[in-house]
């Protein structure tokens, strides 16, 4: 099994170190991304499986940036998965908004 994966639309598919390499040279790994106040809400297609092999593949991260939130980061399978969990850190982000 490979750790390395590309996008097929919105579907991680495995691939070889090559293939993955010409991939995030190309961009368009950004699910989705938000500012609210100081802080910035990120979500993005890794692209390299962060489970390492326990469970199903962590490929997508959300992460915040600034803020009381700084640094609070949360991992995915699939895209509507980072969809979701993006959703609900902008929504934590927002709680902490004056």
């Amino acid at each position: 099994m490979s750790d390395h994966y590309t996008l097929d639309g919105h579907k991680p598919v495995p691939c070889d170190l090559l293939t993955w390499g010409q991939f995030l040279a190309t961009g368009g790994r950004t699910v989705k991304k938000d500012t609210i106040g100081e802080s910035l809400v990120s979500t993005v297609f890794l692209g390299i499986d962060h489970g390492f092999g326990e469970g199903p593949p962590l490929l997508f991260e959300t992460l915040v940036f600034k803020g009381p939130l700084a640094d609070e980061m949360d991992r995915y399978s699939t895209w509507e998965q980072a969809e979701q969990g993006h959703a609900a850190m902008v929504e934590r982000v927002r709680k902490t908004q004056p």
